[in-house]
């Protein structure tokens, strides 16, 4: 090993009796994926799917990268999640909620089935909802939100998740690219101890848009008064009494979809990543089994907004699919205080604790002595998710969270893949702080050059995942072209395309892989993913703006801030811009979009063929010294004046 970090070897109690206890373990079963692919996967798939019909064949690469895996198989998802645990867990927890003013329900597995069967009746008996139908959900961190998920699953409706703080523009977007046919929602919900509202972002956006929509079927949850249109909007609570208690699920090829995720991409439009049935629901279990190591006493708790990938994979349909019991909490984790997500570790007897590095930062700045007021005796697995987490903030996480027994899973993935790609194992891998390890058993992650030539030790190359996985994205909606050129057009390996993650990473004498970052134009905010071009686009809205250029900035809590250049029209002057283009971003966006810095410069860095030179505006922005050759540029005295202004900001 070398000695330039740090080792944190793995508790020799937990690893005992651990999933996979021993890197000789992981390394078998890593070696035998190399050996036979396919049949590395077939075995796992015959394990854990709930199989309806029996698949045909593993993998089918006729098509590729439009990869099918277990093809002809039949399966559903909601069976995978309930029904199939019924004989033995009906009255085990599925969902521990706890509200954000501190009530708590306790929904068993026999329960989950009840509210699950009743609203796939619901959805499909009064609004007609097919196999097929794209049903959008515009929902907080309440229980109905998973009960929906799991109907669509249960009817083949394709779900669409569309995080509660995104803007009427942007939820109108994402409706009318998958042609939904139902927003389902709430009145509003409670954050910080006080009512916010839903319905109001819903009725704006179908003003603008949406006539796909025939209706909106809502929650009531905070009970604040909403407008209601007559035909259109249903009240759930009221309708959902009268259904029937038994829902017959649908048998869904393997490949049919299971869900869309709209993520921020290089271009203005978002992308509606689609993701399949049977592999989905076949990593999403088997990486709670290995990275979290769940057993079936467990009490799990993922931090994150079912309106992300992390909160579908590592929420609902992984911990569901293990058997496990998931905790949903509708609040924040410094509300009232520093101390409540440590409160509710004490309370529900957490075992594995799974957020953000940005959450880890602020709950360490506000209270870095919290952790030892409480009872945390029970954890034994901690995770982080969404960026990379630094050094010091990994260190207090072990030491005072994790009181120094355990484990650290820094699990790097992306929305496209579906699942964990690359993390420690928490009874085998030996860690390095700040380190994402190796890839799991079954990925082949590799860091080259755009050619396939691997990087040697220590050099920054392109982390590329060089063998289709079950789990991965099948398709961009509607936009097949896109799915290509965004994720196999970058790279190659012995002649074939293969997935780019657009990330950067290093590989370390020991070969343990760290990520470095994003390569591309998509900056990382507290773990949300926004695409450079998207906000751009919404910041070009203003009348008063003649150009724009976002960039990323690094910050100490939120891992990224939004740094934002921009130059007005001539003859207008706009004293106080920041505020007036933030609101601007909070209305097209969502308040995730604001940015810290936005500052008025006279122009643009640009080569004479009109490419602005974003990586000297980066520059600036960390305020790192220029050292690329500017004397290209179209007007090269530009730089001097964009430094200038970025000092007086």
């Amino acid at each position: 090993m070398s000695t330039d970090k740090k080792i944190y070897q793995p508790n020799p109690t937990f690893a005992k009796d651990a999933v996979i206890p021993s890197m000789d373990d992981y390394w078998k079963l890593q070696n035998r994926a190399i050996e036979d692919y396919e049949g590395f996967w077939q075995a796992f798939a015959d394990e854990k799917i709930d199989w309806l019909s029996a698949y045909n064949k593993v993998l089918d690469e006729s098509e590729a990268p439009f990869y099918k895996w277990f093809t002809e198989g039949r399966l559903n998802v909601s069976n995978q999640c309930i029904d199939r645990h019924l004989a033995d867990k009906a009255h085990k927890t599925a969902i521990l909620f706890e509200g954000d003013r501190g009530e708590v329900e306790y929904i068993s597995y026999a329960q989950l089935s009840l509210h699950v069967n009743k609203m796939a009746n619901l959805l499909r008996h009064e609004f007609n909802v097919t196999k097929g139908d794209r049903v959008v959900l515009y929902m907080p961190m309440i229980p109905e939100a998973a009960y929906a998920m799991l109907a669509c699953a249960r009817i083949g409706a394709i779900h669409s998740i569309v995080f509660g703080g995104f803007s009427a523009e942007a939820l109108k977007d994402r409706i009318e690219d998958a042609e939904a046919k139902i927003v389902i929602t709430a009145d509003g919900a409670y954050r910080k101890g006080k009512p916010y509202m839903l319905k109001q972002v819903v009725d704006d956006a179908l003003d603008q848009g949406g006539d796909s929509i025939e209706a909106v079927l809502v929650v009531k949850r905070n009970n604040e008064p909403t407008k209601w249109v007559e035909g259109r909007d249903h009240n759930y609570n009221e309708l959902i009494v009268s259904q029937h208690a038994e829902c017959p699920f649908e048998a869904m090829e393997s490949e049919d979809p299971l869900f869309l995720l709209y993520t921020s991409g290089s271009t203005g439009k978002p992308k509606g990543v689609q993701h399949s049935t049977a592999g989905y629901i076949l990593w999403a279990q088997m990486t709670m089994e290995w990275v979290f190591d769940v057993r079936d006493d467990d009490i799990f708790w993922c931090t994150a907004d079912i309106g992300w990938i992390t909160g579908h994979t590592y929420i609902i349909y992984g911990p569901l699919a293990a058997g496990t019991t998931t905790v949903m909490f509708e609040g924040v984790p410094t509300y009232p205080d520093a101390g409540r997500a440590w409160k509710m570790v004490q309370d529900h007897k957490i075992t594995q604790f799974y957020t953000a590095p940005t959450a880890i930062r602020v709950l360490h700045k506000m209270g870095e002595h919290e952790p030892k007021k409480y009872d945390l005796s029970s954890l034994k697995v901690l995770g982080t998710v969404g960026e990379p987490i630094d050094p010091p903030a990994w260190e207090w996480y072990y030491e005072t969270v994790g009181n120094s027994h355990c484990a650290i899973v820094d699990t790097w993935w992306q929305t496209e893949t579906g699942g964990h790609m690359i993390s420690p194992l928490p009874g085998a891998t030996p860690i390095k702080p700040a380190c994402a390890t190796f890839a799991l058993p079954g990925i082949i992650a590799e860091i080259i050059d755009p050619d396939g030539t691997p990087k040697e030790v220590g050099e920054t190359g392109l982390l590329c995942i060089t063998k289709p996985w079950p789990a991965m994205i099948r398709n961009i909606w509607g936009d097949p072209e896109r799915y290509v050129k965004a994720y196999f057009g970058d790279a190659v390996k012995d002649g074939k395309p293969v997935y780019f993650s657009g990330d950067g990473a290093v590989l370390d004498e020991d070969g343990y892989i760290t990520i470095t970052g994003r390569v591309d134009d998509v900056i990382n905010v507290s773990g949300h993913r926004m695409g450079t071009a998207e906000i751009e686009a919404a910041v070009k809205r203003d009348d008063t703006v003649a150009e724009v250029a976002v960039v990323g900035r690094p910050h100490d809590i939120k891992g990224e801030s939004i740094f934002i250049y921009i130059v007005l029209k001539e003859g207008h002057i706009n004293l106080d811009i920041k505020n007036h283009i933030n609101e601007l971003l909070a209305t097209e966006i969502g308040n995730i979009a604001k940015a810290d810095h936005i500052i008025e410069v006279p122009g643009l860095p640009k080569t004479r063929s009109g490419k602005i030179m974003r990586r000297i505006l980066r520059s600036v922005a960390k305020h790192e010294e220029i050292t690329q050759d500017i004397s290209t540029l179209e007007d090269p005295s530009i730089v001097e004046q964009i430094i200038t202004k970025a000092r007086e900001a």
